[in-house]
């Protein structure tokens, strides 16, 4: 797997995991989080698509993190509302240290997989709970609505993109917490 974050960047993104959705997503993540990714995964995807797709969070995680480094000066907290069409998603970030993803995201019973070959709707908790983990953040996502699978989703990592966006951003000149450390 190559993962490549540049927090500075200008939200270009080069994401190729064979889940066409997915590298959507990412791409999402990228231009709306004015990130710059380079994301290649090869997985087991003749298995199914779930490991491919945790291992591209873990991976994702703690490439975001070293680009963090100490947090010297980020903004800390950032949390939005983003819609899609029907769907309104609400995403808070905090860059804690402390790993934690709270997902309320609850798709139909006809959810379907997105795009060939297919991505899971669900597969995106998995994503955010191995980002957040190996990112060492708080991530809240949360649908207030919505019905569509594919807005749905895209509503979620385009809300996070810009909470991350707005929480990295430099205002400071000391790490954000009393502690002195993130």
């Amino acid at each position: 797997m190559l993962v490549r974050v540049d927090l500075d960047g200008t939200g270009t993104a080069d994401a190729a995991t064979g889940l066409p959705f997915f590298d959507h997503m990412l791409a999402q993540l990228a231009r709306h989080g004015g990130i710059d990714l380079v994301v290649h995964t090869t997985g087991d995807l003749a298995v199914d698509a779930h490991h491919s797709v945790e291992d591209t969070g873990i991976t994702l995680g703690e490439a975001f993190a070293a680009a963090l480094g100490d947090k010297v000066g980020v903004r800390r907290f950032a949390s939005v509302a983003v819609p899609l069409d029907e769907a309104l998603v609400d995403v808070a970030v905090d860059l804690s240290g402390r790993p934690f993803l709270h997902y309320d995201v609850a798709f139909g019973p006809d959810a379907s997989p997105l795009g060939e070959p297919g991505f899971e709707p669900q597969l995106a908790e998995e994503f955010w709970r191995a980002f957040a983990t190996a990112a060492g953040i708080t991530l809240h996502v949360a649908l207030r609505y919505g019905r569509n699978s594919h807005h749905i989703v895209e509503a979620s990592f385009k809300a996070v993109a810009r909470a991350v966006r707005d929480a990295i951003r430099v205002e400071g000149a000391g790490v954000p917490s009393t502690k002195g450390v993130l």
